[in-house]
């Protein structure tokens, strides 16, 4: 049962709600949560498709909030609101309010949304993109207790990593850090089976993907040892191999599908490990509504050092070990050949082309020095 309202209040569509509710034959509300869902038009049909399958689990009032752009100044100015109900059938298993905002009504979403909030029940908060930098802060996020957001969408998701560790409140969780369920169990299950310590590690995946970084710094928050990010061609995250002093650990899933585990001493075995769809993550994310702290850990633990890269990964690269050879083994060379110069001048030349060597040397000190802790 579908009721579109146009130019409409919030006091109208609590009623069409009420009245549809009674036309359909179910009066009474049965819902666990609202699940608000801030969103743009061109991802409000992706979004609003997960939140109703998610809903045959968790039955919600789920209110859709569209912040429509007006083009000109007259629009602009003149406020309007335009509802589309959802019962029965055309909901799922709970109810659905797209609203549309237009004009000033875009900056006071939270006086449109608080009336349709079911009483006494949770509300979470979804940003499928475009999240605000602080979802705490943020008008509609302020009205809920959980806070969902989806740095894979953002346009430098490491980045935005960093600025979630920054503003991170209790109650906050990212569906990057959902996608990773299935390999951290994974990883402590295989954990369980050896007696063994871990002495570093190295995560694979494809390039700009946050879980890939999440990974990492989860694997180094909680084992306390050096890992290394790898990238490759995908698709998602494809491997986390961890050497241990009983023989490397390895979770290899190169077709985003079958997974195999590889422990030293244990033959190989095929692991389910497919790439969920959006529905199953907000599913997952609805079923616990109390603050996440093993994602706090895991975000504040990286966020100091996303860019350092010697105190989180491995060792450094074979090339640039040959590289720095290569260059101290041409510094005696380059000694005997200013010894044989007879201009002085040819001489100062030669110690300003030592002195950049020499910076760059002191440079990288500190960095090893941190690796090594």
């Amino acid at each position: 049962m579908k009721t579109d309202l146009t130019d409409t209040t919030s006091s109208k569509i609590n009623k069409a709600l009420v009245l549809g509710r009674r036309a359909i034959g179910a009066p009474a509300v049965g819902m666990v949560l609202t699940l608000v869902i801030v969103t743009d038009e061109e991802n409000a049909y992706d979004a609003l498709k997960a939140a109703n399958e998610a809903s045959r689990e968790h039955p919600s009032r789920t209110l859709v909030v569209i912040k429509r752009v007006s083009r000109s100044p007259r629009d602009r100015a003149k406020a309007r609101l335009d509802a589309e109900v959802r019962l029965g059938a055309d909901a799922s298993a709970g109810e659905t309010v797209v609203l549309r905002l237009y004009g000033e009504v875009v900056d006071h979403a939270q006086s449109v949304v608080l009336p349709l909030l079911l009483p006494d029940a949770p509300v979470v908060v979804w940003w499928p993109v475009d999240a605000p930098t602080d979802p705490a802060k943020d008008p509609l996020g302020a009205l809920a207790q959980r806070r969902v957001t989806d740095t894979y969408a953002a346009e430098q998701p490491i980045e935005e990593l960093t600025a979630r560790a920054e503003t991170y409140t209790p109650g906050d969780t990212d569906l990057s850090w959902t996608r990773i369920t299935p390999w951290r169990s994974m990883l402590a299950a295989a954990l369980d089976q050896v007696a063994c310590e871990v002495d570093a590690a190295e995560v694979e995946g494809e390039e700009f993907n946050p879980s890939v970084e999440l990974l990492a710094m989860w694997v180094a928050d909680r084992l306390k040892v050096p890992v290394r990010r790898s990238k490759s061609a995908g698709p998602g995250l494809t491997s986390v191999r961890l050497e241990t002093d009983c023989g490397p650990i390895v979770l290899d899933r190169p077709d985003g599908s079958l997974a195999t585990l590889s422990i030293e001493g244990q033959p190989d075995r095929g692991v389910a490990l497919k790439r969920r769809d959006t529905a199953e993550l907000i599913a997952e994310e609805l079923r616990r509504l109390d603050p996440d702290d093993t994602y706090a850990a895991a975000l504040k633990f990286g966020v100091g050092r996303l860019d350092e890269r010697a105190a989180v990964t491995a060792p450094e690269p074979e090339e640039e070990a040959g590289t720095t050879g290569a260059a101290s083994e041409a510094a005696p060379r380059e000694e005997a050949a200013s010894e044989e110069e007879a201009a002085s001048g040819e001489k100062a030349a030669s110690g300003e082309k030592a002195a950049p060597a020499a910076r760059s040397a002191a440079k990288k000190a500190p960095a090893r020095k941190a690796a090594a802790k």
